[in-house]
């Protein structure tokens, strides 16, 4: 929030205050203006905290009730249980409201986004480029001509990596030879 200027626009004097509450709700609706998308998000996750919380009390109180079947009925604990249960529902349907109001506010910041399906957010490893060709037709040229690159060099370095693996082994298996030639001759 801004703080209010040192002299007031009426020579020296405070402002009415009448203005003095306008100018406050203009701050106040500049700021609820200013909430950004994620705190929204952060605010609806804790709606829906005490959502469950609030169910969760709703229940054990439920539980923690009598059925009237020729037990003493107590009229005070009654009431009492009774009027909690009704505060729960209650707050329980102001946390329903406050919710609705956080999706719209949601929805009505990411109106003008440009949607991304989470299948273009998670990267694949294929071998069979066909599979590739079919999820990528909604992507430009270069990224698919990129990515057929990108696949024909790890092919080949699957192969290099495979010749290197039968040159190692090669060599591991003449200096074995070469050792156990001078061991028979020791």
């Amino acid at each position: 929030m801004t703080t209010p200027p040192l002299v007031s626009p009426f020579g020296g004097q405070p402002p009415p205050p009448q203005q003095q509450q306008q100018q406050q709700q203009q701050q106040q609706a500049q700021a609820a203006r200013d909430v950004n998308t994620a705190s929204l998000c952060r605010i609806g996750q804790e709606t829906v905290q005490d959502i469950v919380l609030r169910t969760m009390e709703i229940f054990q109180l439920l539980r923690n009730m009598q059925l009237p079947n020729g037990v003493t009925y107590h009229p005070n604990t009654h009431q009492d249980r009774l009027g909690k249960l009704q505060e729960h529902l209650r707050m329980l349907s102001v946390l329903f409201r406050k919710l609705r109001l956080v999706y719209d506010k949601c929805n009505e910041n990411c109106a003008g986004m440009d949607l991304i399906p989470p299948e273009q957010l998670i990267p694949f490893v294929e071998d069979d480029s066909s599979k590739h060709e079919d999820r990528s037709a909604g992507q430009s040229r270069p990224a698919t001509e990129e990515r057929r690159e990108i696949l024909e060099v790890n092919k080949k370095l699957k192969h290099k990596n495979q010749q290197l693996k039968q040159i190692m082994d090669q060599l591991r298996n003449l200096i074995w030879e070469i050792n156990s030639m001078l061991a028979v001759r020791s």
